[in-house]
């Protein structure tokens, strides 16, 4: 997604320690268009090669937090769609406090056996 020659500083305002991410991204190098698909279909080829090397990256978790957390609209980053990151937004938007998996801790494991 990034090549060197992309200034840090397109990447907002937060501090350069909140992008240390983005020298170890494995897209580094890459051609950007590869990124950029004119289709965001799940059967795209260019999708598929951009997800094959957004899998090999070990900043995958940050690179798609920070999409979305940017509403980036466009493009994979961190091996999501633009749709898919609308899809995540979304679900997050419903549940912004994560009270589905807190119901969830909370409610007891049905056990057949009465035992302790």
């Amino acid at each position: 997604m990034l090549t060197r020659s992309v200034p840090f500083s397109l990447f907002g305002t937060e501090p350069p320690a909140a992008r240390a991410w983005i020298r170890e991204a494995a897209c580094i190098g890459e051609d950007p268009e590869l990124f950029f698909p004119l289709s965001e279909q799940e059967d795209d080829p260019q999708v598929a090669a951009a997800r094959a090397v957004c899998r090999r990256c070990r900043v995958l978790l940050a690179c798609r937090s920070w999409a979305l957390e940017q509403g980036e609209d466009a493009g994979v980053w961190g091996g999501t769609t633009a749709g898919q990151r609308r899809a995540i937004s979304r679900a997050l938007l419903d549940d912004p406090a994560g009270e589905r998996i807190r119901r969830r801790r909370r409610e007891p494991e049905s056990d057949d056996d009465p035992s302790p």
